[in-house]
């Protein structure tokens, strides 16, 4: 019958809430002077009690009207309603003192007694805010008892967990049976009414079981990534759903709501410990500076464009060749531009001409030169454009920066260039060599010339064209997840990281370095694959498969950092390390890459790879139809 009553009730009219408040701020004053005068009806009789109830509850009608707290809804009452209430019972309290002190000194006798007052805004306030939370509980009860409720566990009983806990409870059918933590001081122990649980692997599963536990949140920041994953293995496991809620400065106006509240992603298992950037250097180096960044619309090249605007440089030169995402780099940055004057050029690295002019009309300070083709099967069918960007491209800013006297050349590589077996990574590898080589020649020429770093690194989360985006493509359209081989590997870092890393080693780069960068562990991407499907609340083989579809052209089975004939050099840095690696005559390298000029316009694809494999003599192709030449 009540459960009914509760599923079919609306929301009260305004006039019967303000009904009600009034009947209980009559009853608070009524109370008030009970309690002054002892319970005494005696004393009380010779008193204008009820005149004085009237007083009291026609100035608290002004006040409740003054601060509308008639129009909360009953049933969603917070800690704003009750602040509001307060402000009702204290204007209430100033209205009728004000009427008191007029009749003392017109009439000399007050309306009510002020100790009566006093006791009125106490009650008033307590009966006032209570029948609220009642009201609240009663429906809480009973839409409880109508509906199905998914039970959750908070990890994290911090400040969070404790916010997190009132926005999944005001949700309706979702219910919090507790907290996870970590920290043994704190297990055993009642936090906000919940207790809170041991998050020990150990126990974990039979816990969650026990529980009943349909969803875990996770709230703390510093959570590693290796325990995120170890809790998250154990839920997918049980099919348990894994939220986590955002940093606090992602908060919509501060204030966390559940739609924020997101289900976790493979991203967040993948990050590392984040890096913060404290080097006062790179703001001395980048302030007040003219800065040039090539390939600034990619996913490195946008990021660089993101972390270098934020020291203040004079003048941020954008250049790349894709025009719609150039124009929304370029809005995106404008907006937090300040005094930073910011120029943006649909160009080609390739098109010397039109290169030259723009270090002609904006020579700049720094280079980042971040312009490259990527993408390894595309590549491995198209060897002559990899050779014209990522080669002769490279070079072309390369010269320019000498010849217009650029402080700093910086170039972003790739792990691929490591032992390469596919025509993208080799032609990156030659323009290492190129930089590295153009680097010491310039030391024999002097000491004031350009210096050239270079930058190395594996994949980054979320890339154009990535495995991560692919595959979630794939499971959108319900399949199947297409793996290479069962056994590839691939180190993975975020793009945020990876762009810090590069500034920081562009600081520290005196010329000729080959910067590499500390990948963490590599993952399998069958893993990552399955980790993906389950994340998405899909089962293997059921709901999606995973097909096999053989090694790409070129492709490696896994990727290294450093060279069979390389080893690295530690820096101050702990994520950061030097590749020592072979020298090479730039005399020689130069006449080398000069022959590509010809070679472009020769439709004879296997004259143009076998000079790449006489430049690079480790270059082996793997699973392609340059593999004829490594038998020559």
């Amino acid at each position: 019958m009540i459960t009914s009553i509760v599923r079919n009730l609306k929301i009260l009219p305004r006039w019967v809430v303000i009904i009600i408040d009034l009947f209980f701020i009559s009853a608070s004053c009524f109370l008030a002077y009970l309690l002054r005068f002892n319970f005494s009806f005696y004393d009380l009789a010779s008193l204008s009690v009820g005149r004085s109830i009237l007083l009291y509850s026609s100035c608290g009608f002004i006040s409740i009207v003054i601060t509308g707290s008639y129009k909360g809804i009953i049933r969603y009452t917070g800690l704003q309603d009750g602040v509001r209430i307060f402000y009702t019972t204290l204007i209430n309290l100033t209205i009728v003192t004000v009427l008191n002190l007029v009749f003392y000194y017109n009439f000399r006798y007050n309306l009510i007694p002020y100790s009566v007052i006093l006791i009125s805004l106490l009650s008033s306030f307590l009966f006032l805010f209570n029948y609220r939370l009642f009201v609240k509980y009663i429906f809480a009860y009973y839409k409880g008892a109508i509906q199905k409720k998914f039970r959750v566990i908070i990890f994290g009983a911090g400040q969070t967990g404790i916010i997190t806990r009132h926005v999944v409870e005001s949700t309706p059918r979702m219910e919090v049976a507790g907290f996870l933590e970590d920290d043994s001081n704190k297990v055993g122990k009642v936090l906000d009414g919940k207790k809170i649980y041991s998050a020990r692997t150990s126990e974990l599963e039979k816990l969650l079981e026990e529980l009943n536990i349909n969803e875990v949140i996770f709230t703390p920041r510093n959570t590693s990534v290796g325990r995120k994953n170890e809790i998250v293995d154990i839920c997918i496991k049980n099919q348990i759903k894994v939220r986590t809620v955002p940093p606090i400065e992602k908060w919509s106006k501060g204030e966390l709501s559940f739609n924020q509240i997101k289900e976790i992603n493979i991203e967040d298992l993948l990050e590392r410990t984040e890096i913060k950037l404290d080097n006062p250097e790179i703001e001395r180096e980048l302030k007040g500076k003219k800065i040039l960044i090539t390939g600034a619309a990619g996913s490195i090249g946008s990021e660089l464009v993101r972390q270098v605007i934020k020291y203040g440089p004079q003048l941020l030169i954008l250049i790349d060749q894709a025009e719609s995402p150039l124009h929304d780099i370029e809005r995106e940055i404008r907006r937090i531009s300040g005094g930073t004057k910011l120029i943006s050029f649909l160009a080609d690295v390739t098109n010397r001409e039109r290169i030259a002019n723009i270090f002609k009309d904006y020579p700049p300070d720094l280079v980042y030169h971040a312009a490259a083709y990527k993408h390894v099967p595309m590549m491995e069918n198209n060897p002559s454009e990899s050779i014209s960007c990522n080669v002769l491209g490279t070079k072309i800013v390369a010269d320019l920066s000498v010849e217009f006297k650029v402080k700093k050349f910086v170039m972003i590589s790739t792990d691929k260039a490591v032992n390469p077996t596919n025509v993208m990574g080799c032609s990156k590898r030659i323009a290492e060599i190129y930089v590295q080589s153009l680097n010491y020649y310039l030391d024999l020429q002097g000491p004031d010339h350009t210096i050239f770093v270079t930058t190395r690194f594996g994949n980054v989360l979320g890339s154009n064209g990535s495995v991560i985006p692919t595959f979630r493509s794939q499971i959108l359209q319900g399949g199947p997840i297409t793996v290479t081989h069962p056994e590839v590997t691939r180190y993975f870092m975020t793009i945020p990281e990876a762009c810090q890393l590069v500034l920081e080693a562009s600081i520290m780069g005196r010329g000729g370095e080959i910067f590499i960068f500390d990948m963490g562990k590599s993952v399998k991407i069958l893993d990552l694959a399955k980790k993906m499907i389950s994340l998405s609340g899909l089962k293997i083989g059921t709901d999606i498969e995973i097909v096999f579809v053989g090694l790409r052209e070129g492709e490696k089975l896994y990727e290294e950092l450093l060279g069979t004939s390389e080893n690295a050099i530690a820096t101050h840095h702990d994520k950061i390390m030097i590749a020592r690696v072979d020298q090479y005559s730039y005399l020689e390298i130069n006449k080398y890459i000069e022959l590509f000029n010809d070679l472009l316009y020769d439709k004879n694809e296997l004259k143009t790879v076998a000079l790449m494999k006489e430049i690079v003599p480790e270059f082996k192709s793997n699973y392609s139809r340059f593999e004829i030449l490594d038998s020559v």
